[in-house]
């Protein structure tokens, strides 16, 4: 009981604190603690859930950041790919998904650590951004992860970091709670969530407190190496 309890705790104050410095990897974070001791269908509703109020206490301090007219390609995307996530959830296999998932990350983030940057992306326009927010829906519902393509897409889009923070962070809000509310639709959802939610909140305030600290010393050159290496270690955990 109490091992699993500090599981809780710890992968809460992880995730929240990668928000708070990054505004994104909390699932990825919490799914590689989280997943050594519950099953996929209990871990997702509550990475699902501490992801809604850890980007809630971190935009709070970046709402000048958001642009809702940069943002509605990715919503709309979203929202049309959370359903088809939340399926593959219920319906398919996880291993070879988080593998695949895994995999890719290693790669791009290597890739990108390797150069000292990457070529800015200018083409598409909102159609290329809806489909980002296509992948994005349905990573988040299968398997909580909906901020890896907007968040490896602003980085290419050459934004400053505040305006991909305010891209890709109340994305991954609107569409963990998409997610969620799919799954309660399902009856995925049980008595033991609301508990480990209360559980975890202290953690969360402090992580998210702690790292927009962090957040507010690094630079742009700093912060895109921070984002690049969250990446390549969410893609070993999902890998090992």
């Amino acid at each position: 009981m109490f091992f699993n309890l500090a599981i809780v705790l710890l992968g809460a104050f992880l995730a929240a604190f990668a928000v708070g410095v990054v505004g994104f990897a909390g699932a990825l974070v919490a799914s590689a603690v989280w997943l050594q001791v519950m099953s996929p269908t209990d871990a997702v509703p509550l990475i699902l859930a501490t992801g809604i109020a850890t980007h809630t206490l971190s935009l709070t301090s970046m709402r000048r950041a958001v642009s809702f007219s940069r943002l509605w390609p990715f919503l709309a995307g979203g929202a049309i790919g959370v359903p088809a996530g939340t399926w593959l959830l219920s319906n398919a296999e996880p291993r070879p998904f988080h593998l695949a998932i895994g995999l890719f990350l290693i790669a791009y983030s290597l890739f990108g650590l390797a150069l000292p940057r990457l070529r800015t992306v200018t083409y598409g326009g909102c159609w290329a951004d809806g489909m980002v927010g296509l992948a994005g829906g349905v990573l988040g519902g299968a398997a909580g992860l909906s901020g890896v393509a907007p968040t490896m897409w602003s980085g290419l889009r050459g934004w400053p970091k505040e305006e991909q923070r305010g891209v890709y962070q109340p994305f991954i809000l609107i569409i963990h709670g998409m997610s969620l509310g799919w799954l309660a639709a399902s009856g995925a959802l049980n008595d033991t969530l609301a508990k480990n939610i209360l559980m975890s909140l202290p953690a969360l305030i402090l992580g998210v407190w702690l790292g927009l600290r962090l957040f507010n010393r690094v630079d742009e050159t700093q912060f895109r190496r921070v984002v690049l290496f969250l990446l390549l270690l969410s893609g070993v955990a999902l890998v090992i």
